[in-house]
């Protein structure tokens, strides 16, 4: 790490710099679209809106921050759950609220420092949840997986569950046998491999990708106009409170990203302004029906691995994802991938997700040998993988996740014994 190649305001020579872009680019790729595939938005507009977004970050943290902005995996179940009840109109709005709470938060840091917000999530309330995450995802990666439609009904097909576990085989053998680049792009390789799998044994439609135009501008949604700008308390309720959960992980990239390029980013250019351009980006995603944003922990590998910090490497990147999006035959190409293949590849990423709590929990060595972290936990995981509810009126409802992110936060402010671990130590 201290052998950099570039570092953070150095520039590339230009065909170096298209292909360490590119590199970027395919690393968040695999994971970029798989978040709008599962909760019924366009892979375009999530290309488009996640180089939009990172753009604006890199502007809102004065060129300092090399980090890639991708689609949010901590807001697919309240996704699906506000398109169920309200359409996906009412999944916009709340994403937009979302980027509102960054943005306040990013104000009280900036007037007040950022040793509340530690505080206030610290790693016995973060990591709990960052595990009902990912195992509140696991019934649909398997159904996914497993199942087709036919009709009303989903019914089990082995032909397309091998579809899914060569996929995730491939994607595991990525991680574990392979070095360098490939080993960071397991997702993409997962789904490369299974797609050609899929083919083989004749479960893909090509009939889009031949209709489709080589130039196509991204499908989007437009408030007022392809949605009514509607608010409830019960999606304020289901979306806001995830920004619990998300801006914990922001923190930790922050950190993780600081301790690979030799900054502070904490302090310099502050959390207050990495969190703003987050949430800007999540807003400017929303307003044209993209999903929420986040740093990608898939483009801070790389840039580990290549010990190029250039932000204008990242910020190439960011211009191949916008120009892909206009592809029309390569967006209907990524149409075609079979939902089997999908959720091979979510068999591992949720696993993932979840097993990063529990990897939390060890890195901080949180003793469960104490009663007051084993009931955090213990109420935080029940509630959000039970899909705990509380309704106060036919308008106005928490549940999962959020419920277990807001019980979570108040049992850690309101339990005795109280200690002074935190996501980050404050001497830095």
């Amino acid at each position: 790490m201290n052998e950099k190649v570039l570092d953070v305001h150095e520039k590339p020579a230009t065909a170096r710099w298209i292909i360490l872009s590119l590199q970027h680019m395919f690393a968040m790729f695999g994971a970029t679209i798989l978040v709008p595939q599962l909760v019924g938005l366009s892979p375009a507009i999530a290309l488009l809106t996640s180089g939009i977004a990172t753009i604006v970050f890199i502007l809102v943290t004065r060129f300092q921050v090399p980090a890639y902005l991708g689609s949010s995996f901590a807001f697919i179940i309240p996704i699906q759950v506000a398109t169920e009840t309200g359409g996906i109109g009412s999944a916009m709005i709340g994403s937009m609220f979302v980027a509102l709470v960054y943005g306040l938060i990013s104000l009280l840091i900036w007037k007040t420092g950022y040793a509340w917000i530690m505080k206030v999530l610290p790693p016995i309330v973060v990591a709990p949840v960052i595990i009902v995450i990912g195992l509140a995802l696991s019934p649909t990666a398997i159904s996914m997986a497993s199942t087709i439609q036919v009709g009303d009904e989903k019914v089990y097909n082995l032909l397309h569950f091998s579809a899914a576990l060569v996929t995730l085989a491939a994607a595991i053998i990525c991680i574990m046998f392979f070095k360098g680049i490939v080993s960071l792009m397991p997702i993409l390789i997962g789904i490369i491999v299974g797609y050609i799998y899929s083919a083989f044994i004749g479960i893909l439609d090509f009939t889009k990708v031949i209709e489709a135009k080589w130039f196509e501008f991204p499908a989007m949604l437009i408030p007022g106009v392809d949605y009514e700008f509607v608010i409830t308390p019960t999606l304020l309720g289901l979306m806001v409170p995830i920004a619990i959960v998300t801006i914990s992980e922001h923190i930790g990239h922050q950190l993780v990203l600081g301790r690979i390029v030799g900054r502070n980013y904490i302090k310099n250019p502050g959390l207050n302004r990495s969190l703003l351009g987050d949430g800007l980006g999540t807003l400017i995603s929303g307003l044209v029906g993209g999903p929420p944003k986040t740093t990608y922990g898939e483009n801070i590998g790389v840039l580990a691995l290549t010990r190029v910090y250039s932000v204008y490497v990242i910020l190439g990147a960011a211009v191949f994802a916008i120009a892909f999006s206009f592809l029309g035959k390569v967006m209907a190409l990524i149409a075609t991938i079979p939902t089997a293949v999908l959720g091979g590849v979510s068999i591992l990423l949720f696993g993932i997700i979840a097993s990063s709590g529990l990897r939390m929990l060890v890195d901080h060595k949180i003793d469960f040998g104490k009663q007051r972290n084993l009931v955090i936990a213990s109420v935080i995981l029940v509630l959000g993988i039970g899909g705990a509810s509380i309704k106060f009126s036919e308008t106005f409802q928490i549940e999962g996740m959020a419920l277990a992110a807001i019980v979570g936060v108040i049992l850690n402010l309101i339990l005795p014994g109280r200690t002074n671990e935190t996501l980050v130590d404050e001497t830095e």
